[in-house]
């Protein structure tokens, strides 16, 4: 057992938060030692600032941000983080106004969005606006290569716009925002109060999606290894918990609680769907998610084109913490791989790749890539 010790972490009210919610409501934390406060975040900017200053022992964050914060891309420097454990896979979703439920077709496609706002150009219109959650996410990129595929630039042809995933709904009601891409359960949400329609589920776009990860600061993980073994394991425990069809009542009550998500428990529960937290191995971190992630950051050249792509994707995703504490559960976790089949238009995708394509996709980002 891990000495006792109060930990702060970090959260967004979202599905995918899922293991650490019930790593703490199942008593999992406790069991390992660990005296473990969860916190609620407003914001993804507010969990990035308050992990790199030390103010969170670790965090729910998304992928693209602890890429980025590591290289210290969008902020005032680097911040070294390293990502343990991939909380979910699949999660994210595409939902678009119930006023434009016309152009949404059953291929998935946003062809007939293209075909909307061409003619809405044509006849002197605002352009339509869109949010994400936060400029490094997997919204973000995963709906700018949803455009692209149709011939869109997400830079020119729509309006981009961040906002924190709770307020979705509200904004899309207001008529604020004509859609978003955000993790459930605010999709669902927004289809449940008759705002709006999902256009498509990110898995679609890219199979098993990679979304969020927890995420400690580099040295935080280095000082004391067993503390960073206890919260994996009790976290590890939780999402294969997560993952029982037997538990996902049990785990859409939890997460609606006050103090977690927030959302009616029936809206939750209808949103679990394709999220994956644990099975085939979902929760490990592999590096070459991490490369295909920072590719699509380079393609929009949110970080530099000399950025080496395949180091820091390897110095942040750290497969190797994950199975050290699989292992002492007695988990076995697939081989980690250096190929990827079916994320977007190119197929196989591997590090030794990323970089290449990353810099050759701008070339023709709104076309193929």
């Amino acid at each position: 057992m891990v000495e006792a010790g109060r930990l702060k972490l970090g959260f967004i009210a979202l599905n995918d938060a899922a293991p650490m919610i019930v790593a703490d409501a199942l008593g999992y934390f406790a069991e390992e030692g660990l005296q473990a406060e969860l916190s609620r975040q407003v914001s993804w900017a507010t969990m990035r600032d308050k992990l790199s200053v030390g103010a969170l022992d670790g965090a729910h964050m998304l992928a693209p941000t602890a890429l980025a914060t590591s290289i210290g891309a969008g902020a005032p420097e680097p911040t070294p983080l390293v990502a343990p454990l991939a909380l979910n896979l699949n999660g994210p979703a595409v939902t678009l106004s119930s006023r434009l439920a016309g152009v949404v077709g059953d291929d998935g496609s946003a062809d007939g969005l293209a075909r909307l706002v061409a003619r809405r150009r044509q006849e002197g219109a605002s352009p339509i606006t869109l949010a994400v959650v936060f400029p490094f996410s997997i919204h973000n990129y995963l709906l700018r290569d949803w455009l692209a595929r149709s011939g869109l630039d997400p830079d020119r042809d729509v309006r981009l716009t961040v906002a924190p995933p709770a307020r979705m709904t509200g904004l899309l009601v207001d008529g604020v925002v004509e859609g978003f891409c955000v993790t459930e359960p605010w999709d669902t949400a927004a289809v449940v109060a008759g705002a709006g329609v999902i256009a498509v589920r990110g898995g679609r776009i890219w199979p098993r999606t990679p979304d969020k990860v927890f995420a400690v600061a580099e040295a935080c993980a280095a000082a004391d290894p067993p503390r960073l073994q206890a919260l994996l394991r009790a976290m590890i425990r939780a999402a294969a918990w997560c993952d029982a069809p037997d538990n996902r009542a049990a785990l859409a009550e939890i997460l609606s609680r006050p103090h977690y998500v927030g959302a009616e428990a029936r809206v939750i529960a209808r949103s679990l769907g394709d999220i994956v937290y644990d099975a085939d191995g979902a929760g490990q971190p592999l590096p070459v998610h991490a490369a295909w992630l920072l590719a699509q950051m380079m393609r929009w050249g949110h970080i530099p084109p000399d950025t080496d792509i395949a180091a820091v994707a390897r110095r942040v995703y750290r497969p190797d913490l994950y199975a050290q504490a699989a292992a002492s559960l007695g988990m076995s976790t697939p081989a980690p791989t250096d190929s990827l089949v079916g994320y977007g238009a190119n197929g196989a995708f591997s590090l030794a790749d990323a970089r290449g394509e990353a810099l050759h996709a701008p070339l023709s980002r709104v076309s193929q890539d």
